[in-house]
């Protein structure tokens, strides 16, 4: 397929471009599309920003079953509202908001009626069972969108989207413990070791072993110590978040708990956790997963976040770079978070 140039495709208002992945591609490709109109429910943004998680690496690699190919990856999502479907009062065009995973769910299972809905029997998911924000425009449902605010820094908020949305649930299921430990100092964390400061918490910041730039970065937002995930902390944890997708570190955040402790789970994928003696367990210890996120998640975090002045650090590509970034991300180059920005508005044409 012929490249597509941002210049070119700026030259048509009634066109969107998107990064698509096929079904067994490595890489995601530039396809020019015509605008979709937001059905019954929808509404259609014009993407800001889109920030990438580690979960679009796992969409790519198929650590997820595919469920909808090809499909445009991205559920970090800020954009401005600029077309809404039938039945949509709210919210308003020209209204900025954000999108993250969750992109649908049923209403009516028992999860959902229990105030679960993150566990739904039948949820879509932004840029994995529907199209994502790698994109100048994407479709959602308006029930599934958060306001924010005419000032936010769009790059600054896409990580919110989900680095911080599962980050603050990760944080709630861990529990009002005084010393808290991170696994995998980048998006998510960096952004829980924020709001941890912000609570009064120690925090404990643990990154791969030898990389010195996370810990940098860790000990830049003021945490109470940085080491490497194979080091143990100077005092015993009240709970421990493990964000990177490594089964190894959970018997080794179980070694660095107090007796009670918690170690929470914030990834959707991780390879097997290993066996590991009933002795680290003992004492009343734990571990838990969290999963996906409700919207209640994210009208919690949307205002904590604004309350303790949380900030991402963050590293921007051109929406035609998403494949650059993706690498970035794999191989640990990336510090903070990486946002994919698409061609400006005078590009567009808008």
């Amino acid at each position: 397929m012929k490249a597509i140039r941002s210049d070119s495709f700026a030259r048509r208002s009634d066109a969107m471009l998107a990064m698509v992945l096929d079904a067994n591609a490595t890489r995601l490709r530039a396809e020019r599309r015509p605008l979709p109109e937001p059905g019954p429910g929808e509404v259609r943004l014009r993407v800001e920003a889109c920030a990438v998680c580690r979960t679009d690496l796992h969409v790519m690699d198929g650590d997820l079953k595919p469920t909808c190919r090809p499909i445009v990856p991205g559920h970090e999502i800020v954009g401005m509202l600029d077309a809404q479907g039938a039945g949509v009062a709210s919210p308003a065009i020209g209204q900025r908001v954000g999108i993250g995973w969750l992109g649908h769910s049923c209403g009516v299972c028992p999860y959902c009626r229990s105030e679960r809905e993150n566990l739904c029997d039948a949820p879509a998911f932004t840029g994995y069972s529907r199209d994502g924000g790698f994109a100048t425009h994407v479709v959602a449902e308006a029930g599934f969108t958060f306001p924010l605010s005419a000032s936010d820094d769009p790059v600054k908020a896409a990580p919110l989207m989900c680095a911080g949305l599962i980050g603050w649930r990760c944080l709630k299921a861990a529990g009002g413990g005084k010393r808290l430990g991170l696994y995998g100092f980048g998006a998510a964390a960096h952004l829980v070791a924020q709001v941890a400061r912000w609570q009064e918490r120690s925090v404990y910041a643990f990154a791969k072993p030898g990389d010195d730039a996370a810990k940098d970065l860790a000990r830049s937002l003021g945490v109470d110590w940085a080491g490497g995930s194979d080091e143990r902390p100077p005092e015993p944890l009240d709970a421990a978040i493990i964000f990177a997708p490594v089964g190894e570190l959970v018997p080794a955040a179980l070694r660095a708990l107090r007796k009670g402790g918690r170690v929470v789970c914030g990834g959707i994928h991780m390879s097997d956790i290993p066996r590991f003696p009933y002795a680290i367990l003992w004492e009343e210890r734990e571990v838990v997963s969290v999963a996906n996120l409700t919207r209640r998640d994210a009208r919690e975090f949307i205002a904590l976040a604004s309350l303790a002045k949380v900030e991402a650090r963050t590293q921007t590509y051109p929406l035609l770079k998403a494949n650059q970034a993706l690498a970035d991300l794999r191989a640990g180059r990336v510090s903070g978070a990486a946002v994919l920005v698409p061609p400006s508005n005078s590009m567009l044409g808008a």
